[in-house]
């Protein structure tokens, strides 16, 4: 029996189309912009605000501990829309400004009763990490139990947990506990989602804050379909507030983190996301994703 050329050539083109169409369906990059320490200075919490308003910061992180956290609370209260995660912190890094517990946790705390500067060894600054001392996980987790507590009285809206100076990660007794933590408060950790980390820029060694610009958009053409990456900075302002913000290791902290504001509320960045059709996204939407 002969079969007709036409109807031949179309069942062809009809293989041919099912064959072109892709087998899973092809989702833009998606991006999560972290910017943390919100209630650490003034300058960072202005900054932080300001970069979620007139930029591409889609997360913040808050600390409860630190002096400007109850004027966070009110910026973020006046935006009710951007996801926000409680930043646990059990170290208090800068020689000029020192944070303290909420709680006694006397194995975590200096002469002074702050908290210690590091979680890791710093040579240039002997006996001043955790790791040096005697540290208890009971005071380490009431500790964390504290700051939990008080960041959802003070926004009920906290939708997850992140930490300061990998404080959930050093150890696997501290790891093992907080993953603990987060199941019994409902908060899942930010690390327990599946993303990527943003492509490595090391914006420190840029000379200037053009290079770091370049860099980043450079940077979001690397990022891939179907996958969700993190990028994780501290935006600052430059004010006198942060001149005298640092420790041995990190002294340009003024300049740096100014840096990091310019480059996150830079129209161009935010108009090459538009063209590479990456979507941002935050940490409480892609929970509701799950």
């Amino acid at each position: 029996m002969s079969v007709n050329p036409n109807f031949r050539k179309l069942s062809l083109l009809l293989l041919f189309s099912i064959l072109s169409i892709p087998l899973f369906a092809q989702e833009p990059p998606q991006l999560i912009v972290r910017s943390d320490d919100i209630g650490s200075f003034n300058a960072a919490n202005l900054a932080i605000i300001e970069t979620y308003k007139n930029g591409i910061t889609t997360s913040v992180e808050l600390m409860v501990n630190c002096p400007w956290a109850p004027e966070a609370v009110k910026m973020l209260n006046e935006n009710p829309k951007l996801d926000v995660g409680v930043h646990l912190m059990i170290t208090s890094e800068w020689e000029n400004c020192k944070w303290r517990p909420l709680t006694a946790a006397k194995s975590l705390v200096d002469e002074y009763g702050n908290f210690f500067s590091f979680i890791y060894p710093n040579p240039k600054v002997p006996n001043a990490s955790i790791q040096e001392h005697q540290w208890k996980l009971a005071e380490i987790e009431a500790e964390f139990r504290a700051q939990i507590e008080l960041a959802k009285k003070m926004l009920p809206r906290i939708s997850h947990i992140s930490t300061h100076m990998g404080c959930g990660n050093w150890n696997d007794e501290v790891k093992a506990m907080l993953v603990r933590l987060s199941k019994e408060y409902n908060l899942l950790q930010d690390m327990d989602y599946e993303f990527k980390m943003f492509p490595n820029l090391d914006l420190k060694s840029k000379a200037n804050v053009e290079d770091k610009i370049q860099a980043f958009l450079k940077a979001l053409e690397e990022l891939k379909e179907n996958e969700v990456y993190l990028f994780v900075e501290h935006p600052g302002l430059d004010v006198s507030e942060m001149e005298n913000v640092g420790h041995e290791g990190y002294r340009n902290v003024r300049e740096d983190r100014s840096d990091v504001t310019k480059i996150l509320i830079d129209p161009r960045i935010k108009a090459k996301i538009k063209e590479l059709g990456i979507e941002l996204t935050d940490f409480q939407s892609l929970q509701a994703r799950k």
